[in-house]
């Protein structure tokens, strides 16, 4: 439908009729049943005498649209999720009374029903454009407005929103709020009202209610003022997030004083909230003053290191958008990605420098950049600076590109233009827009005028242009066979997208310590490389090192290619590195070159295998587990893949039993064992079953909540355990959480009848919260069974279509992403995937790319997957 997606073209004609100052009063009635509530949106506004526009709307009915004292038929004007508004004069005042739905998808307002205590949850997210699912809006960034909430709800719960409240009032059984609450108001009920808003975009603006457990402390601002600050999750997290409060407070406050003295600007606005909510589909997200965070980063049980890192990244990430974001936003989605790649810059830097997270750049390169350039290269990869023609356009680019790349890019911008520079002109920048918004253009001005440097020939290859590069080592040595000649860095592109970059970049070389036996690093040179040849002068009569690493303390963006001498030492010795940002660089390369098929599966194996003897940085340590997993079950070749999976199997448990107790390397190598369970393996039915009824121990390894839902999925899909297991173990303690575990179990259960069920579920099942279809998604497809996966190849691709016809955006993507059978025949895969793409050039964008991305996944597994066997 063309009113659920705003064209580029329509918000720039939107803007040329409506202008400041806008105002918004909203009124919102959470009281009247589980399905919808009542919404009245009064907006003021400036706009061409006698023009016309229209307000976003998606809303299950209108009763009233009164413009400028008259009232309009709701049949004529609300169609097709718009609100006409025509014959406008130079101030006007429109008024729209709505009944609105609640979502269970996490878009829009969101409500969720607690199983352990049924105490029921409300948020709102409202990114990419979703306040129309709650209130009238013109739901554009560009368009900012000043916003007065007021929102009646049920007596016991608490309501918060962007501002602090300014009355909360008990409320008759009849409420004379302008009348616009309705008449059936219950004696328990209480009225919020909020301090009227900043200037704002209308995606940033939120509510939150419900019976939300509650933390308050305050911090002495930069400017002299008095910041309060607020922590809520739900009641039945209260007890373990009462363990973290304190350092998740210090975190946040850290935050603050690094931002003010890095940008010099100190938090802008009146309050600052961070609300940890149910079924969330992001991370998190920024609204002023307010925001929101998945409940997942409550820990009831234990996590991983990196995972706890993450929080860290991810409440800093959110803070960081408060300036950058927030104070100053894009005019159109297409500057997106500066606001995510900013953030998620600053926020690691952040970590880096005023957190006890050290390594944090070690664990954006595993954990961030490994995710940009696997997006970077496929064909469904775009610019960093995205051609944004629509709303659906945004949804697919919430991604690496935008995210990943951007943030490793601005990395090398800061080495570029210099540090002291950089911030400088974002210091400028950030007064100059402050409350409104800007462009790409507008922050590459200020940084052009802080540093001096031209950067319109930077962007246009860094920011406009789609692709990576590759950078290789080409050494020649003297006679001696110890002395370098000279030292030559080749830069390559792709074939489709051949741009060649300017880097700012570091090399190292690095060396065995005889003290310690570690490789450490003994040299260092700094340079610009440009084009297809950059001879490093500095390196020619220098000794030869035993391992040389271009892109050293990973300066910048760029595939690598070691030396052949190089390569060799790493495979043997990346386990002896003793810097955590090398360790990572160095890994990536190699997960890379076996990726592509230039580097044996198995040599990676137990290359990755010596690494996490003694890696002690977490997400490396992860994302290590993780793509081995992967290059085991899809990269190997098929004649060798039973005898790599006991292999690996051993391994892992060798090394989990050898593991540091309760360490996080026992935790993670524990878990990742899991995943390599058959049913024909004597040594894992004796290990799994001995971990969950307490016959096999590890010492310090605690079997918590979930752990145990670890190794129930691990047994249900080595097919050791029946629903009856999985049933109990639910009974034992039913919460939100844990019926998405169970949900997830039974959906991985090694048998035609749970795919069946699974598939089945997730396409029909609505009652599926957004997280509940996620959980049986990715269990449908996460059983190593080709035959189990098999049946469903043809099938994927005659749901698609419906599939993206029938569900929202997000449960559209979770279900065509999650049901991808990817260990079906990647050949048949990839054939009845082309055929697909022939017949539906006219799809939509956001579809075809969802598509294509799935089957190219499928074709580097072939090709790899052929690579191997012919070795």
């Amino acid at each position: 439908m063309p009113g659920a997606n705003l064209t580029r073209v329509e918000a720039e004609e939107r803007k040329s009729v409506v202008s400041a100052p806008i105002s918004y009063r909203v009124w919102l009635d959470l009281t009247e049943n589980p399905r919808t509530f009542g919404s009245t949106a009064t907006i003021s506004f400036a706009a061409k005498p006698g023009s016309t526009t229209f307000l976003d709307l998606i809303a299950d009915s209108v009763s009233e649209v009164t413009l400028n004292g008259e009232s309009l038929d709701p049949a004529a004007v609300f169609v097709d999720n718009r609100i006409e508004l025509a014959g406008l004069k130079d101030r006007n005042e429109v008024t729209v009374k709505a009944e609105c739905v609640y979502s269970n998808t996490g878009e829009g307002l969101h409500r969720s029903v607690d199983p352990s205590d049924g105490n029921i949850y409300l948020y709102s997210q409202f990114e990419v454009p979703d306040a129309r699912r709650v209130y009238a809006v013109f739901d554009q960034p560009d368009l900012k407005a000043t916003f007065d909430f007021t929102v009646l709800a049920p007596k016991s719960w608490i309501v918060t929103s962007n501002m602090p409240t300014r009355t909360v009032e008990d409320v008759p059984e009849v409420t004379t709020a302008e009348g616009v609450l309705g008449d059936h108001a219950p004696e328990t009920a209480k009225r919020w009202t909020f301090e009227t808003t900043p200037i704002m975009s209308s995606y940033l603006t939120a509510i939150c209610a419900g019976p939300y457990a509650e933390w308050h402390t305050t911090y002495l601002n930069e400017d002299g003022r008095t910041i309060q600050m607020a922590q809520y999750c739900r009641q039945a997290l209260a007890e373990a997030f009462s363990k973290d409060v304190d350092y998740l407070f210090d975190i946040t406050k850290k935050g603050f004083a690094f931002y003010a003295k890095t940008w010099g600007v100190p938090y802008p606005y009146a309050k600052y909230d961070q609300i940890y909510v149910p079924e969330y589909n992001a991370g998190a997200m920024e609204n002023i003053g307010m925001v929101t965070i998945r409940d997942q980063y409550v820990f009831e049980s234990k996590v991983t290191d990196a995972l706890a890192e993450r929080r860290v990244v991810t409440v800093l990430h959110e803070l960081a958008h408060m300036w950058f974001g927030d104070y100053v936003t894009m005019k159109w989605w297409n500057d997106l990605w500066l606001n995510e790649s900013f953030a998620e810059f600053t926020s690691t830097l952040a970590t880096a420098e005023a957190t006890e997270w050290h390594d944090a750049w070690a664990t954006f390169c595993s954990g961030e950049k490994s995710w940009a350039l696997r997006q970077d290269q496929l064909s469904t990869t775009h610019p960093i600076v995205a051609p944004i023609n629509d709303l659906n356009d945004t949804y697919v680019n919430f991604d690496g590109i935008t995210y990943a790349k951007g943030a490793s890019v601005l990395k090398q911008l800061v080495f570029y233009v210099g540090r002291y520079q950089f911030f400088k002109g974002i210091n400028q920048y950030l007064n100059k827009y402050a409350y409104s918004n800007a462009t790409l253009d507008d922050l590459l001005a200020e940084l052009e005028a802080a540093s001096g440097r031209d950067l319109k020939a930077w962007s246009a290859k860094w920011l406009e242009q789609s692709g990576i590069n590759t950078i290789a080592t080409d050494l020649a040595m003297q006679d001696d066979g110890k002395t370098i000649a000279s030292l030559t860095l080749r830069q390559s592109a792709p074939a489709e997208h051949p741009v060649l970059r300017p880097h700012r970049l570091a090399i190292g070389f690095y060396n065995e310590d005889p003290a310690s036996g570690k490789i450490v690093r003994t040299d260092r040179l700094e340079l610009d490389v440009d084009g297809e040849a950059t001879v490093v002068e500095a390196a020619a009569g220098k000794r030869r090192p035993a391992f040389i690493l271009v892109n050293d303390d990973d300066l910048t963006y760029t595939k690598l290619r070691f030396d052949a001498e190089s390569l060799e030492f790493a495979i043997a010795n990346l386990h002896r590195f003793d810097d955590a940002l090398a360790r990572a660089v160095v890994w990536l390369s190699l997960w890379d070159m076996t990726r592509d098929g230039e580097l044996p599966a198995e040599r990676f194996i137990d290359t990755t295998l010596a690494l996490l003897g003694t890696e002690t940085e977490s997400t490396t340590f992860r994302y290590a587990l993780a793509c081995m997993s992967t290059t085991v079950w899809h990269y190997t070749a098929p004649e060798r893949r039973d005898a790599v999976v006991k292999h690996v199997a051993a391994g892992l448990w060798k090394l989990a039993s050898a593991a540091p107790a309760g360490s996080d390397q026992q935790f993670q190598l524990a878990g990742a064992y899991l995943g390599y369970g058959e049913k024909d393996d004597a040594d894992f039915v004796r290990n799994a079953k001995g971990l969950l009824d307490g016959s096999v121990v590890l010492d310090g390894l605690e079997i918590d909540n979930n752990f145990t839902w670890t190794i129930i999925n691990a047994l249900s899909s080595a097919g050791l355990i029946g629903q009856d297991v999985i049933d109990a173990q639910l009974a034992k303690h039913e919460t939100t959480e844990n019926r998405e575990f169970a949900l997830g179990a039974r959906a991985v259960r090694g048998d035609a009848e749970a795919k069946a069920w699974a598939w089945d579920q997730a396409l029909h099942n609505a009652d599926l919260t957004n997280m509940q279809l996620e959980a049986v998604a990715r269990g449908f497809a996460a059983t190593p069974r080709p035959d189990l996966a098999e049946p469903y190849a043809a099938k994927y691709y005659e749901v698609a279509d419906w599939v993206w016809k029938n569900k929202s955006f997000h449960m559209a993507e979770a279900t065509l992403e999650g049901l991808y059978p990817g260990y079906a025949d990647p050949a048949t895969l990839v054939s009845l995937g082309q055929q697909w793409l022939d017949t539906h050039e006219d799809a939509d964008n956001a579809l075809k790319r969802i598509v294509r991305a799935n089957v190219e996944s499928s074709q580097r597994t072939l090709a790899v997957r052929d690579y191997n066997a012919a070795l």
